[in-house]
C-alpha cells in the first residue's frame, strides 16, 4: 500500500485484494473471545471529522482500538475550527501532538489530499469522505460485502442506484470495483448524474427496471437533500415509483442478489422498508465488515508490515492475557 488512503483510483488490484485479503482474517480473529490485538499498541490514531458522521467515525474509532491504538477523536463542532482555524493550524497541532494517522472527513473535496500533500504533516492520512468526491474505506467495506456473498468479482454485474451527483460512496465504488473486475452500472435521473460520467470506467442506465434482471448486487443511494440547491427531480414520490426498490422490483432480482446500502437510509423513498429488512439485505452485515475493513487498513498503514495480519496475530494473541473479554473497543 501507498503511505495513505486518499481514492481507491490510487489502489491498484494487489492492493484492494490485499486489504480485502487482510480484512477477511481480521474477522476470523475477531470471533475470539479477546478481541483485541496488540498490532498497533503505542501508537495514535486521530479522527479529524468537520462533518457530523456518528457511523464512520464510530467505525474508525472501535477499529484503532481493537488494534490496542490510541484514539483522539476531534469533532470541529465546539472546537478551534469553529472559532475559525483553518485545517493547516489544525494539522500542525496534531503533528505537534504526535499523531501516526489521522483519518479526516471534511465538506471540501480534496480536502484529504491537501491535508497529506501540504507538508503539514507527517502522519498516515486516511479520507473518510470528502466532499462529493470520495470515501474509500466505504467502498472498501462494500467490495468486502460483495466478495463474500458472491465469491468474487469478474463478470459480476453491480448496479448503483440514485443521486451519484452529490455521492462520494458512487465514485470510489466505480473505480475500485472496476479495478476488481466487476461492470458496474449506474442509474439514476439524467439530474443526479455528474458532468464527465461518460468517462467513468462504467455503463449509464436510466431505467432501472431494465438492469435488475442482469444485476448481482444492487446498491441503493440516498437522496442528499442537504448537498442541494435545486429542484433535481419533481416530488419524492416520483423518484421513489421511478427509481425506489420495492418488492415489487426485489421479486425481479436473480435469485442470489444482494441489496446494499451506504446508510444512513430513507425508508420509503430510495428502498421500502420491507427490502431494508429482508433476506435479501446485506445493510447490516456491511456496518460490520466496515470495522474489519478499517482495522486493515490501520494495519497495513502503521505497522511498517505489508504481509496479512494472520501471520503476525497468531504468535502475538495468545500474549495478550491482560485484556479482559469484553474489551472490543
Amino acid at each position: 500500500m501507498r503511505r495513505h488512503l486518499l481514492s481507491t483510483a490510487d489502489l491498484s488490484q494487489d492492493d484492494a485484494v490485499l486489504i480485502l485479503d487482510t480484512a477477511e482474517e481480521i474477522a476470523r480473529l475477531a470471533a475470539r473471545p479477546i478481541k483485541k490485538l496488540p498490532t498497533l499498541r503505542g501508537r495514535t490514531v486521530v479522527n479529524l471529522f468537520f462533518e457530523d458522521s456518528t457511523r464512520t467515525r464510530t467505525s474508525f474509532e472501535v477499529a484503532a482500538k481493537r488494534l490496542s491504538a490510541d484514539v483522539i477523536n476531534f469533532s470541529a463542532k465546539g472546537s478551534s475550527v469553529s472559532k475559525g482555524e483553518s485545517l493547516k493550524d489544525t494539522a500542525l497541532t496534531l503533528e505537534a501532538m504526535g499523531a501516526d494517522a489521522v483519518v479526516v472527513r471534511h465538506s471540501a473535496s480534496g480536502a484529504a489530499y491537501r491535508l497529506a500533500n501540504a507538508g503539514w504533516t507527517t502522519s498516515h492520512v486516511v479520507n473518510a469522505g470528502d466532499g462529493t468526491h470520495e470515501h474509500p474505506t466505504q467502498a472498501l467495506l462494500d467490495a468486502f460485502t460483495m466478495r463474500r456473498h458472491l465469491g468474487g468479482f469478474d463478470g459480476r454485474r453491480v448496479t448503483i442506484v440514485g443521486d451519484v451527483l452529490h455521492s462520494r460512496v458512487a465514485r470510489s465504488n466505480v473505480q475500485l470495483l472496476a479495478t476488481l473486475g466487476a461492470r458496474v452500472t449506474l442509474v439514476a435521473p439524467p439530474t443526479l448524474l455528474p458532468v464527465g460520467v461518460a468517462n467513468w470506467p462504467c455503463e449509464v442506465a436510466y431505467d432501472l427496471d431494465a438492469v435488475i434482471p442482469d444485476s448481482d448486487a444492487i446498491m441503493m443511494l440516498r437522496v442528499q437533500r442537504e448537498r442541494m440547491n435545486g429542484g433535481f427531480f419533481p416530488t419524492q414520490r416520483e423518484y421513489s415509483r421511478r427509481y425506489g426498490l420495492d418488492a415489487q422490483r426485489l421479486a425481479r432480482l436473480p435469485d442470489k442478489a444482494i441489496v446494499m446500502h451506504p446508510g444512513p437510509m430513507v425508508r420509503g423513498m430510495e428502498i421500502s422498508a420491507e427490502v431494508a429488512d429482508s433476506d435479501r439485505s446485506v445493510i447490516v452485515e456491511q456496518v460490520a465488515n466496515g470495522v474489519s475493513v478499517r482495522m486493515a487498513v490501520l494495519y497495513l498503514l502503521l505497522s511498517g508490515n505489508e504481509s496479512a495480519i494472520g501471520h503476525v496475530a497468531p504468535q502475538e494473541y495468545p500474549h495478550e492475557n491482560t485484556e479482559s473479554k469484553g474489551a472490543a473497543a
